[in-house]
Parts: structure tokens; sequence; C-alpha cells
């Protein structure tokens, strides 16, 4: 890629975790910064993401580096805000289904090998390390505990960022619908909004989510696409004893700052009834099979009650890692979309904003630049 000249103006269009991350950062470079959401803060994905930290199993080596830095990030917010309890290091836990798929001692083999923190346990060692699992639910295999791994509440974030955005400065515009992406002479000069408003800058970051490929194909580019209709379901607070994230074969559970549970899985994705325009279904048998099955996996079985949920796409790039930077052949237009918006909301904001602020590319991001689908296309 081309670098380009400092940037004093910049626009982020998305209020996510790594719009406002990016933006945050921005303001921290001294650059003047307007952030542009659809509508409020945290209210697409990351208002329903497990918000899982982790680099288990298996990825690219490039990949399973940045997400270790992604965590370590958020450790030194956790020194910053020690009393937060929307930030919490209490470790993972996961085990497999007790079929041929089973992989669970080969992916501990890989994590020790790559010097990832990790034991594997019996179901009866399980309540030593770690409490508030039914030991009758883990396979006979038995599970990993991985005692780095932790968790964190994206909209508790993201409400703590956009005050440091705005104290600094940061100009925020909420409700604003859907935004587009101005060029002029070939380069992205700022984002008019669907009220007719136009904010002009040097360079744009569209961090909209689930949403950017079709951004960057107004421009003719192409990104690979594998988003799904997801759903994270929220219980009301329940008495448990539980403080690791469980990844399990038929759910993942994490606790709440209030006490509460949140909810999701793979087949869950696939029960939703998708039309085609687009609109979407969530059976009431969906929600209760996963207050269900997440109170199989919880010593002593609580009856644990629906509180709410929340249901919509789940960025995903078509190969599975994160796309982030530059578009090529388009100055000053940067993009960030990814599954893994928690674990690496914090590292890519700062990357990104060092990116657009002076146009030098950061060899961390390398491997995730958009141009990577443009055979493909």
């Amino acid at each position: 890629m081309t670098a380009v000249s400092s940037t004093s103006r910049a626009i982020v269009v998305g209020g996510g975790i790594f719009g406002v991350s990016t933006a945050t950062h921005l303001v921290r470079l001294g650059i003047a910064t307007t952030l542009v959401t659809e509508s409020r803060p945290a209210s697409g994905a990351s208002g329903r993401s497990l918000a899982w930290l982790n680099s288990s199993r298996r990825r690219s080596a490039a990949y399973h580096q940045l997400r270790m830095i992604g965590i370590d990030r958020y450790r030194t917010l956790a020194a910053r805000h020690p009393e937060a309890a929307w930030l919490r290091f209490d470790g993972g836990l996961t085990w497999d289904a007790d079929d041929a798929t089973n992989e669970i001692r080969s992916v501990f083999s890989h994590e020790r090998a790559l010097g990832y923190d990790a034991l594997l346990l019996s179901p009866e060692e399980v309540a030593e390390v770690t409490p508030g699992v039914d030991q009758r639910a883990i396979t006979p295999q038995g599970a990993i505990f991985n005692p780095g791994e932790g968790w964190v509440d994206l909209p508790s974030v993201i409400e703590v960022m956009l005050a440091e955005f705005i104290e600094k400065g940061g100009t925020l515009v909420t409700d604003a619908g859907k935004a587009s992406v101005r060029l002029t002479a070939g380069r992205a000069s700022g984002v008019s909004t669907a009220d007719g408003r136009l904010f002009e800058a040097d360079a744009v970051l569209v961090a909209t989510g689930a949403d950017v490929p079709a951004f960057v194909a107004r421009e003719g580019r192409f990104i690979a696409d594998a988003t799904p209709i997801a759903l994270l379901v929220r219980t009301k607070p329940v008495a448990t004893r539980l403080r690791a994230v469980l990844n399990t074969p038929r759910v993942a559970v994490r606790p709440t700052p209030g006490g509460a549970l949140v909810l999701d899985s793979a087949w869950s994705e696939e029960e939703i009834l998708v039309g085609d325009d687009g609109s979407f279904e969530i059976r009431q048998s969906t929600i209760r099979g996963l207050l269900e099955e997440a109170s199989r996996v919880l010593e002593g079985n609580p009856t644990l009650e629906l509180d709410g949920y929340g249901a919509g796409p789940k960025p995903i790039p078509g190969d599975g890692d994160p796309v982030f930077g530059a578009i090529e052949g388009i100055p000053g237009y940067h993009v960030a979309f990814s599954h893994s918006g928690a674990t690496l909301g914090l590292i890519a904001g700062e990357l990104l904003a060092g990116e657009i602020a002076d146009g030098s590319p950061h060899p961390l991001l390398a491997p995730f630049r958009a141009q990577r689908f443009a055979k493909a296309a």
C-alpha cells in the first residue's frame, strides 16, 4: 500500500467496539474525529456478543498473535479499572461432544505447543479448578481450562471509551440512519447521512459490522462474507458460583456484571428462520432450549429464567479471518470487519488509528487486508 499524507480530520462510521475504540485512539493522537452511528452506540453486534476474550483452539499464527496482544490490552484496561465488574479474567472451560469429532487432547497439545496456558482436566478435577460446573455434563475425554481467558461486557467498555472520546473533544453523532462514504477525486473525503448531512474528513473508517462488505461493494470492491443471523439469550440473575466462560457442545455461557448469564450456541443459529427479504424469526422453543442446555452444565442445574434476547447479524468474513485497514486504490478509505470484536476490539482500534493518523501500514495487520479477496472477486 502507498502511504498517504498525515490526517487531521477523521470520520468513523459505526458505534460498536471497533468504531468506538478506533475513534477514541484517534482523539488520543490529536486527530479531530467524528463518530457517526446509525442508531445508538452498542446497538448492533457489540450489544449481543458473548464477548469471550480468548485465543483458544486452532487458527493461523498471525491471528493467534493478534488475539494474544488483544487480550494484553484488556489486561492493561483492567489495571486502570481494578473495581470494574464488566471485565473479568476468571478463565475459560471448554469440552467437546462425546463422539468422533472430539479433539480435546489434540487441541490441548496444540495449545501447550504454543505456550498458551492450558490444563487438561478430567470431569472430576474441574470443580477443584473452576467452580459452578456440573461435572456430569463434561464428556469422558475431559475439558480444557485456560486460566488466562476472560470476558468483557462490551456495552460497558464502549460507554467508558465514549466518555473519554467526548472529553477529549470528539464529536458523537447518533441516530444518523444509514450513512455512505463520499469520494472526491477517487479518495475518501467524508460521509453523508440519511438526513442529508455531510461530514468532511481526510480519512474514513467503516466499522459497521455485517454491513462492511456492502459498503465497499458500492466502490467495486469485494470482501467475502459469511455472516449468519445469531442469537444471544440473557437470563435473569441467578445464584451460581460460575465465574469462567463455558464453551460446551450445546451451549456457551458467561456471567454478566449484574449476576445474570448470557448464552449462545451454533445450533440455535441454525434454528433461526430467515426470510427472503432478510427478516428473521426466533422460535420460543429455541430460547427454551438454550436455557435448558445452560441449566444442564451448571452446578445444581438451576432453573434459568429469560430476561431478554438479542438477535441479528454476527459479522464473519468469508474466510473467518479479520479484515482491517485501507482499501486498496481508494486513499483514505479504511475498514474493520471481524468475528472477534471483543478480543480484538482494543488492539484493532489502536493499530487502525495509527494507520489512519500517519498513513503507515502496521505489520501486525498485514495478513488481514481486504485485497486478499480481490482474486476471488
